[in-house]
């Protein structure tokens, strides 16, 4: 299994240290390792140089207040001197929960700096890993088709029909999370969505409630979503663990090889 979405660096030490020593036991290949400000960038690529199954993705986590100039300036350099170590930019999209916090919050500035993202991405020829859910969903499908870059990824979308009729239709990515076990919402999309086109995630640390509740996240909760998939789609359990594997490889261009990797 590849853990599709994990922010590492949210972690403490000795978590991060438990998971990362698990990694072989445990059958976790990899872990995408998502940032979500500049010090969160600088921290996820110091961790992958010390351990080359985290493939980091570098970018700006929109739930949070605005940045600075400043600080979008010198991320979008660190992407630009490390784009050939990175497997994407993200995370990435637009800030649906700070919205319904603050109903007046004004997107727009959001809009423009995951548009700057977008055309990141597409220049090097990146995945975009995107937090874009319900309504929000169909804003970044506009700037994706605007923008002509189709390698997305919605991590833990939560979406209409109709919205998962146009993602599957452009062919973008989506990942689920240990939730898919108790939550009827994913468990319908799971249902829709195809296969060849569906990760796991854990997005740790976030915690999950039912058989995961007071637990610690950790990848091998990822094993619970896969058998909750070969459920739902009725494919057998060791085809949907191969073709899972094999979606994150190939959209996240990894070649395992041991401990190295090759993009």
């Amino acid at each position: 299994m590849i853990d599709a979405h994990i922010h590492l660096d949210w972690y403490r030490k000795e978590e991060r240290e438990t998971i990362l020593k698990d990694l072989k036991d445990k059958r976790i290949a990899g872990l995408i390792a998502i940032s979500s400000d500049l010090a969160s960038c600088k921290k996820v690529l110091s961790l992958s140089q010390k351990n080359k199954l985290v493939f980091p993705a570098l970018g700006w986590h929109p739930e949070q207040s605005l940045p600075d100039e400043k600080e979008l300036a010198e991320l979008e350099e660190l992407i630009r001197k490390h784009h050939h170590s990175i497997v994407a930019i993200g995370e990435v999209g637009l800030p649906y929960y700070l919205k319904k916090e603050r109903p007046t919050l004004d997107i727009n500035p959001y809009i423009h700096i995951l548009e700057r993202f977008i055309n990141l991405a597409k220049e090097y020829h990146l995945p975009i890993v995107l937090h874009a859910v319900y309504e929000d969903a169909d804003i970044v499908c506009d700037l994706l088709e605007k923008h002509g870059h189709n390698k997305a990824h919605f991590h833990w979308f939560k979406g209409s029909g109709d919205t998962m009729k146009r993602m599957i239709k452009n062919q973008y990515r989506i990942s689920v999370t240990p939730d898919c076990v108790y939550e009827k919402e994913i468990q319908r999309i799971i249902d829709i969505y195809p296969l060849e086109f569906t990760m796991v995630e854990t997005d740790g640390p976030w915690q999950f409630h039912g058989p995961f509740e007071n637990k610690r996240t950790h990848p091998v909760m990822m094993a619970e979503s896969i058998k909750q998939i070969a459920t739902i789609k009725k494919v057998s359990l060791p085809e949907v663990e191969r073709k899972i594997l094999e979606n994150t490889k190939e959209f996240y261009q990894i070649l395992l090889r041991g401990s190295s990797y090759l993009r």
